[in-house]
């Protein structure tokens, strides 16, 4: 937002310059991020000076050139050669010495000492459009006689000097969001040390002339808009705007346009309340209805635009068709344009929720609609109009043609909140006299009600809607105080705290840097989800589906369940942009409803997630390195790598297929009867649905739950083996049927003592093997802590094995 310091010192007999009063805006929560010096004219007639030609003779060397003698108050005579026919002796005429810039359409010189034709020229006299003061270029501008010679340009064009502020508005501050609201912060903040306080124009001059062109109002929407206020004026003369409105509206950054529209701008910037004007003329029916239209009623904006309206947007309407889009923007047959004779003129209060949506829904963000969806000020609706009125009669003529219009259906009442003192010092740190936080207050325009026994009863603006709390009132007074002005002890107050163990975001920063080092690439998606991917699928619950009360659309309307639609959309959008070999992990919340209806915060429910996606080669291709596609063990290992770096050992884990519809092949590992991951390769129906036609493998972990297993497990050290360990091999023939899981778990379950790793490191399948058959070679690590193994103790614990698997799978070993 761009505050001007000139228009700020309309409201505020200050004698600060523009750098002190950017350290106190900043400091008192309206932080300044850039200052910039703003003139009326670009370049600020730098270098130029007023001159007067004592001598005009005609070049010697060229027909169309002169060679004049200009005095500019400097003592000596500039030699100057000038090109313009209406040039002659006795003229006061602009002059740009040596050194100054000056632009001739698109291009810009330094006027510089030289001799032109043999003839010496030590500056120029300028055109208008030399000076950036008309198109003219063809003959000198020529001044008036009584033009004093030596005068500085910027001096004798009156060119205006300001300082720019960008101030970084909070949207909490809308009551700062107005050349006056900062006025009335500043003098609240300088009240302190000097009587100072902000002065409001006077509107008391306002009368209406005549009641002849009365439009009456109809709300028919009073929740949206609680408060509607307008009048007529006629006979007006739309035209270009005077030079001081159009500075000022110019050193904001805007661009006039025609009086009437550079009013309503001027009035907004200087109270924060927007205003508009309607061509009174395009008002069929003679009536105002504010009221909501039809789904998908066609409508076209000022900029020539159609929208599709949507039924929740609030229209400002005649008789027979809406006429603006309320507090965003203004429709193309009501706005004003230069044949415009009678203009009625809005000024309202509407609901901030309304026109938030309405603005987002249309992809419309106006200065008008920043301020509304954040909240004006409900009382300042007929002082703007009036304003305005008297602002639009005085530049562009016309009589007021009717009375006020005022539909205000339930009036908005201010805030009322109790502080103590007590309270103030405890969250202030410092006791800050009673007297001067009362005069914080008032100077904040905060009423005090009355006061007992320490406890100040108070009546806050509604235009502050951020000060609803007595911790509010505090900051507020705080804010004005001076954070700077609290002093710091030397007193040390702590609390002592006990991290949770594990640290859950060390674990996860471990995680992802393992994930990141193998190749994996971090992705985060959106939370919010179409409630119809759930709607349809019998892998989730839809019964437990957060849903959001205003969603900004049907396609997020809903608090995601799981990570893997986000994850799938991310993937084929990396796919359609011939990016096809991927590797990606994600961290992320997932939400549910834990009772059909859900109020109270204990209703709802947050599981942390990681999710794994693979897809493509596991390599980018290479001519030293095979190329090799990701499948299932590869994403097996992938989670397996994961619970391992965590301390969980997947062998202590029982594995079973998945039931998720969305896995074609699928596996999942619990632990007590409870899931704690899933990985597998995801069905064609499933990537159907995104329109993704390579096969992408999935794995998922319920991080909240492998976190609680965290919290159980202890940490043992034990010192390196001393003893050598013995590796001995099997080839055994089994039925297809029979998982690896469950050969090693017999294992284990046959020697406990010296049995130390199990390994599966060749699968072979062949019809010589027989129907149903396969082979695996299996590999076991033995090594006892207390001796060395001999070949006796080996065998006798490999026969052990052999008779196990024999028994329980019928193995044979081949």
């Amino acid at each position: 937002m761009k505050i001007s310091y000139n228009w700020l010192r309309q409201y505020l007999n200050i004698d600060k310059d523009p750098t002190e009063l950017s350290d106190i805006l900043t400091n008192i929560g309206l932080e300044v991020e850039g200052m910039e010096e703003w003139l009326s004219v670009e370049g600020g007639f730098k270098g130029i000076v007023i001159g007067e030609v004592v001598e005009c003779k005609k070049h010697p060397n060229a027909d169309t050139l002169s060679v004049t003698k200009v005095d500019i108050g400097s003592g000596d005579l500039l030699s100057i050669v000038c090109g313009a026919p209406n040039v002659a002796a006795g003229q006061k005429v602009p002059v740009a010495t040596i050194g100054t810039p000056v632009k001739h359409g698109d291009n810009e010189f330094i006027i510089k000492k030289s001799k032109i034709r043999g003839e010496l020229s030590e500056g120029m006299i300028c055109a208008e459009d030399e000076l950036g003061m008309g198109n003219k270029h063809e003959v000198i501008m020529v001044l008036s006689p009584d033009a004093k010679t030596g005068t500085p340009g910027s001096e004798y064009f009156n060119v205006e000097k300001d300082t720019v502020y960008e101030i970084g508005l909070t949207p909490n501050r809308i009551d700062g969001g107005s050349h006056y609201g900062v006025a009335r912060d500043l003098a609240a903040f300088c009240n302190q040390k000097a009587p100072i306080v902000a002065i409001k124009p006077s509107v008391d001059s306002f009368k209406p002339d005549n009641n002849n062109n009365y439009i009456p109002v109809v709300i028919e929407n009073s929740k949206d808009c609680p408060r509607y206020t307008g009048l007529t004026i006629s006979s007006i003369t739309v035209k270009e705007s005077p030079e001081w409105l159009k500075n000022r509206i110019r050193s904001i950054g805007l661009e006039p346009i025609n009086n009437i529209v550079d009013i309503t701008n001027y009035v907004l910037h200087e109270i924060g309340q927007p205003l508009h004007a309607f061509d009174a003329d395009m008002i069929l029916g003679d009536r105002i209805i504010v009221k909501n239209l039809p789904d998908k009623t066609n409508f076209v904006t000022l900029d020539e635009q159609e929208k599709k309206l949507s039924s929740g947007d609030l229209m400002i309407c005649n008789e027979s068709e809406g006429m603006c889009i309320g507090g965003v923007f203004g429709g193309f047959t009501s706005g004003v344009t230069e044949k415009t004779k009678n203009i009625f003129l809005e000024s309202a209060y509407f609901n901030p929720v309304a026109i938030r949506k309405t603005s987002r829904r249309h992809d419309l963000h106006t200065d008008a609609s920043f301020r509304f969806e954040r909240g004006v000020d409900p009382e300042n609706t007929i002082w703007a109009l009036k304003r305005a009125a008297i602002l639009i009669k005085e530049i562009a003529g016309g009589d007021v043609s009717s009375e006020i219009v005022d539909v205000y259906p339930q009036k908005i009442s201010p805030y009322r909140v109790k502080v103590s003192f007590s309270n103030i010092y405890r969250l202030i740190g410092k006791e800050i006299k009673e007297e001067n936080i009362r005069k914080i207050l008032v100077s904040l325009d905060i009423k005090i009600l009355n006061e007992s026994n320490g406890i100040l009863n108070l009546e806050v603006p509604a235009y502050r809607v951020d000060v609803t709390r007595e911790a509010d009132v505090i900051e507020e007074i705080l804010r004005i105080y001076g954070y700077n002005n609290i002093e710091t002890t030397n007193q040390i107050r702590s609390t002592i705290t006990y991290l949770d163990k594990p640290d859950k975001e060390k674990v996860i920063n471990t995680i992802s840097d393992m994930l990141s080092g193998y190749g994996f690439m971090e992705i985060m998606s959106n939370s919010l989800t179409p409630a119809s991917l759930y709607n349809n699928s019998p892998d989730f619950d839809a019964e437990t589906l957060v849903m959001l009360a205003n969603p900004l659309s049907s396609d997020l309307n809903a608090m995601r369940q799981t990570l893997l639609f986000g994850g799938l959309s991310a993937a084929a959008r990396n796919i359609n942009r011939q990016n096809a070999n991927l590797k990606f992990y994600e961290f992320g919340n997932c939400y549910f409803k834990n009772r059909p209806v859900a109020k109270a915060v204990e209703d709802f429910s947050e599981e942390l997630s990681l999710d794994l996606f693979v897809t493509g080669t596991v390599r980018p291709e290479n001519w030293n390195i095979k190329s090799e596609k990701t499948d299932f063990f590869f994403i097996k290992s992938a989670v397996e790598m994961v619970l391992e770096k965590t301390g969980i050992n997947p062998a202590d884990l029982s594995e079973t297929s998945s039931v998720r519809n969305y896995f074609s092949d699928g596996a999942e590992y619990s632990i007590n009867n409870k899931f704690l991951c899933e990985f597998g390769k995801l069905s064609r129906k499933t990537l159907n649905n995104l329109d993704i036609k390579q096969d992408i493998y999935y794995g998922h972990i319920n991080w909240t739950r492998l976190m609680d297993l965290l919290k159980l497990q202890k940490t043992i050290y034990s010192e390196l083996p001393k003893l050598p360990a013995v590796r001995r091999d099997l080839a055994l023939l089994l039925d297809n049927r029979v998982k690896f899981s469950s050969i090693r778990e017999a294992a284990f379950r046959c020697e406990k003592n010296i049995l130390r790793r199990v390994g599966l490191f060749d699968v072979y399948e062949d019809k010589s093997l027989g129907q149903n058959k396969k082979s695996y070679a299996v590999s076991f690590i033995l090594r006892d802590d207390k001796q060395t193994l001999t070949d006796r103790m080996i065998e006798k614990v490999m026969n052990n094995l052999i008779r196990v698997f024999k028994n329980e799978f019928n193995a044979e070993v081949r």
